[in-house]
């Protein structure tokens, strides 16, 4: 199986059609999130007051709700967009950022996943450890722990139990529906130096799932346009002109903007694992 034609349907139908993705998303990062999507053809929007956000998610293509500034408004909201989402057959795509941090993260997300349906769940390895039910070690919102280590078998396990794609971000992100595994080995250190690279990861795979195609698939491609972008944009650097981590994000916007099927043929790296091909 090659993925070239999935992830092309998906690039047509997010140029053709424009989706609109409604977030409600850490004040941290929102505004890197809106022009990510804007920048790979979607448009944003960040509407987080409970009473209108069932009205909003009925004008999406796909809901992402991302923790990260987590309030007892916001959980509200969560809730009831997520609900409204599943009963309009919206994708649904959670960050649970921070998950294992406080208790207030934990409980929310346990009872949030016994009434909403999630297409898929993406967050670093130290959250998904978290997420099955195992102590974990955290750093404010960082992650501890590597995706290297068990990530193969956390997101299967998670993937079945929850019915729904698993994506563990990390030096090698890990993705499975609890039927096929995937590792993406690609991306550069400097995404884990900036703010967002993990929020912003999770609006793409928003944006493809609004293709309607499968979850898997979209959180596949998602990752990888961050992995790749990241790689483009540190060979852009220019060190002789003092160029660091500052133009390193000028530089990976770009790179999204840019971004094509043509970059996926030539930098993609994805494995099965139970084949070990490169698709």
């Amino acid at each position: 199986m090659k993925l070239t034609q999935e992830f092309e349907e998906i690039f047509q139908k997010i140029k053709s059609s424009k989706p609109l993705i409604h977030h409600i998303t850490s004040y941290v990062t929102a505004n890197d999130s809106a022009n990510a999507v804007l920048a790979l053809g979607g448009s944003p929007v960040m509407a987080d007051e409970e009473q209108e956000v069932e009205e909003m998610v009925s004008l999406a293509s796909a809901l992402v709700l991302n923790i990260g500034t987590l309030n007892h408004q916001k959980m509200k909201a969560f809730l009831r967009a997520g609900k409204k989402a599943n009963a309009l057959g919206i994708p649904v795509v959670l960050d649970p950022v921070g998950l294992g941090s406080t208790r207030l993260r934990q409980d929310f997300v346990a009872d949030f996943l016994t009434k909403v349906q999630p297409s898929v769940i993406r967050g670093n390895m130290s959250e998904m450890v978290s997420l099955s039910g195992s102590p974990a070690l955290m750093k404010g919102v960082d992650s501890t722990l590597s995706s290297e280590e068990g990530g193969d078998e956390i997101a299967k396990t998670l993937a079945e139990r929850l019915q729904c794609t698993i994506a563990i971000t990390g030096k090698v992100d890990v993705v499975s529906n609890g039927s096929v595994t995937y590792h993406i080995d690609n991306g550069h250190p400097h995404l884990s130096k900036i703010t967002g690279t993990g929020c912003v990861s999770s609006s793409f795979i928003g944006l493809c799932c609004a293709s309607g195609g499968p979850p898997i698939y979209s959180a596949l491609l998602g990752l990888s346009i961050m992995g790749i972008s990241g790689e483009i944009a540190e060979s852009r650097l220019d060190p002789q002109k003092g160029q660091g981590l500052g133009s390193f994000k000028v530089h990976l916007f770009d790179a999204f903007s840019r971004f094509s099927l043509k970059d996926y043929q030539e930098r993609g790296k994805i494995y099965e694992i139970q084949s070990s091909r490169q698709l």
